[in-house]
């Protein structure tokens, strides 16, 4: 409108944005090294064509051996229906052609989670221990979370140029506040009394964060885990736009040309990949969530028997005439 001030907020984040082209390009290149090194390694193990059980003699291909690993951590987790659930899932991913894009997706997500729970569950346990940083860090993680995801393409794609590390970034960016959020929620969550016996048997700040907190919690942070792995898979169409490949590549192209086939194929696997993953960490969770129920009555336990002995011992009652 004619008249109005005009903030120059656009020209400033530009601004930024240049400058760190033009005085950090080093340390970018060093974190597109690392993160496309990561994603080729895992991705090099995941879509393998063969592994071999004999050198020269004896093989057996990628993907049989990958389902057969997914199918035996499926069972372990829930049982023979989810094991049963997991193959039938990925043998049709493999079935459409789409194997070789659902490993690239499933190693681009796999990196990107990693590198977000390594920030966010410090970041998430600061913020539990004072009320400062979590008052402090509420509002970046609102702008992190509202901001559209299509924005931070923008200054990656910039800094760390067309391909799977721009992709990671904006990720990292758009899926780590879950895990802060959830991880801060956990460790206050966690029952005072429980705390105030560590302090009582003289245990050290971080002896009780290692051995009381965060095993009581990690219900709570293996949500966030699950929360920031369905975030990151939800950012696969938009790292498909900025070369990532993998299931977005396929989704991208699909829309582009109306192939309605394409886009079906592709779309079933990011969903066959989603619940996977998904079941799995909610079930690692739970049985997390048993061992530090466990943990919490044998401490409440041990407590109860040493209360005794460490009592003064009652006075003598003199003898009456």
């Amino acid at each position: 409108m004619d008249g109005m001030i005009r903030l120059p907020i656009g020209d400033i984040a530009e601004g930024v944005v240049s400058w760190l082209v033009a005085n950090a390009s080093g340390l970018f290149a060093v974190l597109r090294t690392v993160f496309k090194g990561m994603y080729d390694v895992l991705y090099g193990v995941l879509g393998a064509d063969y592994f071999w059980i004999v050198p020269g003699q004896l093989a057996v291909t990628g993907m049989s051996l990958i389902i057969v690993l997914f199918a035996v951590i499926a069972l372990l987790a829930r049982g023979w229906v989810f094991a049963a659930g997991t193959t039938a899932g990925l043998l049709l991913i493999a079935s459409v052609a789409q194997w070789d894009n659902a490993m690239a997706t499933l190693s681009l997500v796999i990196v990107a989670t990693f590198w977000a729970l390594l920030i966010s569950i410090p970041l998430g346990i600061l913020a539990a221990r004072s009320d400062g940083v979590s008052r402090v860090m509420r509002p970046i993680l609102d702008f992190l979370q509202t901001m559209p995801a299509f924005v931070w393409l923008i200054p990656a794609l910039v800094l760390l140029r067309v391909g799977v590390a721009p992709g990671i970034v904006a990720t990292i960016i758009f899926a780590l506040a879950p895990g802060v959020r959830m991880t801060e929620l956990g460790i206050r969550g966690v029952d005072s009394e429980v705390v105030e016996a560590g302090h009582a048997f003289g245990s050290s700040p971080g002896r009780i964060l290692r051995q009381i907190q965060l095993p009581l919690a990690l219900p709570t942070i293996m949500a966030g885990v699950n929360q920031v792995i369905m975030l990151a898979l939800s950012m696969v169409v938009i790292a498909g736009m900025v070369g990532a490949g993998g299931l977005g590549s396929d989704i991208v192209q699909s829309l582009g040309t109306l192939d309605t086939a394409l886009g079906a194929e592709a779309g079933i696997s990011v969903v066959i990949i989603a619940i996977v993953l998904d079941r799995l960490t909610g079930a690692f969770g739970k049985r997390m969530g048993v061992f530090a129920w466990i943990r919490e009555r044998a401490q409440r336990r041990r407590g109860r028997q040493l209360a005794p002995a460490q009592a003064p011992a009652p006075e003598p009652v003199a003898a009456t005439a």
